[in-house]
């Protein structure tokens, strides 16, 4: 799909934040493995989010959706796979269920699309190879057989927390009590307590022995539970970067006591002069003048496409530091960004995981031709902030990728001013 973005006025209004997509995962996936009906409310049929919700009624529930909630009613039993459970381009339906599917008793065969076999899974691999498990991954598909075993677990904290997560997930219902050792530096470690949050209000603990271990006790039974989901700080990034550029955005939706890592977009903010206000769940942007920082992005890799746009806008130079992951996600983030923003006149170079974006937001431009969204959502998403922030029609392709985290983004954001039109 192809779109082209440009103001129709100046930048201004009010946004909600959609539905957290990590939480949302979560809480369906706890649901799932609860015997009983829970009542998911606040969702976003994203991509993503509807790939989870299938492969929960896949393997061992029952799902009803509304408009924008969800019953998931978990059968306190797994069912017999007949085809194998598609993630769609989902990275953490497939990493958070893989160690669900030892559980099974099964032979359990993923699939997926875009880039998403590509991305690595040897944390898994070597765990499963260690206890004699089943694991073969390839370019059409990855199939798991066995059952994990509780005990000690040994994994790198600098990986992405996807994986501990999944095992988080899982280890708890074994007969027995387990403890994963992260190896430092735990990186994401956010997204972890969000994992045990969740699970926590569907009945399941765990807790941290020091800042490196975890304690899983077993034989413990999710139980189903009523959970609304909060909004995302990692989508509300996109109109926040609008606001602190332009002025006159508010965002509403943020809770303020929320465990999500990439709430410190309004740190980082406030970091290059942002000027906003809060009251409750609502922040509401100033126009000031914004200047470059140093970033880490080791704990909110998410971040990484927007922030690069960010720096463009921002005086003086932004250096954005443990964007490593970036390469690996739907898209080579880094090159397809830089590809991007160098087309619209954008000063950046990047080595290994460090990127270095200078402040150029007078020399910003149009290009002559069409911007590449790389079948990358947070891509797309970004190239629409730098269009709206910097007054530029740019047309980009790709754009449907939108529909893997925040579908009504386009419609979302043309209240602030922003206006989409499609070829």
């Amino acid at each position: 799909m192809l779109v082209t973005i440009h103001s129709s006025r100046p930048i201004g209004g009010s946004i909600t934040a959609p539905p957290s997509k990590s939480m949302a995962h979560r809480a369906v996936l706890c649901a799932a493995l609860a015997t009983g009906s829970s009542h998911i409310t606040n969702l976003e049929f994203s991509k993503d989010i509807s790939a989870t919700l299938a492969a929960a009624g896949q393997l061992c529930a029952r799902v009803t959706t509304g408009p924008a909630d969800a019953v998931v009613e978990g059968l306190g039993r797994f069912a017999p796979l007949t085809a194998p459970v598609d993630c769609c381009e989902s990275g953490s339906t497939l990493r958070f269920l893989i160690p669900i599917a030892s559980l099974t008793g099964q032979e359990v065969t993923f699939t997926g699309r875009g880039r998403l076999m590509e991305r690595p899974q040897s944390v898994y691999e070597t765990l499963y190879r260690e206890q004699d498990l089943r694991f073969e991954q390839n370019s059409a598909g990855l199939t798991v057989e066995g059952a994990l075993t509780p005990g000690e677990y040994r994994l790198a904290g600098n990986v992405s927390s996807q994986f501990i997560s999944g095992l988080l997930f899982a280890l708890p219902l074994l007969d027995g009590d387990s403890t994963l050792h992260l190896i430092p530096p735990v990186e994401s470690r956010s997204y972890i307590d969000m994992t045990r949050a969740v699970q926590a209000a569907f009945g399941v603990t765990s807790r941290w022995l020091d800042g490196n271990t975890l304690a899983l006790p077993g034989r413990q039974h999710y139980r189903p539970c009523d959970y609304d989901v909060e909004g995302d700080y990692s989508q509300a990034a996109f109109p926040a970067v609008l606001g602190a550029v332009c002025g006159g955005v508010t965002v509403t939706g943020l809770r303020p006591d929320t465990l999500q890592g990439d709430a410190v977009i309004l740190d980082i903010l406030r970091r290059c002069g942002a000027q906003f206000t809060r009251e409750g769940d609502t922040v509401t942007f100033a126009k000031a003048p914004l200047h470059g920082v140093d970033i880490d992005l080791a704990d909110c890799p998410d971040l990484g496409p927007v922030l690069m746009v960010l720096g463009l806008l921002c005086e003086g130079t932004t250096v954005i530091r443990n964007a490593e992951r970036l390469r690996l996600k739907e898209s080579d983030r880094i090159a397809a960004m830089e590809a991007e923003l160098r087309a619209c006149g954008g000063v950046l170079e990047s080595e290994g995981g460090t990127i270095t974006v200078h402040g150029c937001a007078e020399h910003l431009h149009a290009p002559e031709g069409i911007l590449h969204g790389h079948n990358d959502h947070r891509v797309v998403m970004s190239l629409a902030v730098l269009s709206a922030a910097a007054g530029l029609p740019l047309t980009v392709d790709d754009a449907e990728a939108i529909q893997k985290s925040w579908p009504n983004f386009f419609a979302a954001i043309r209240p602030l001013g922003v206006e989409v039109e499609y070829a």
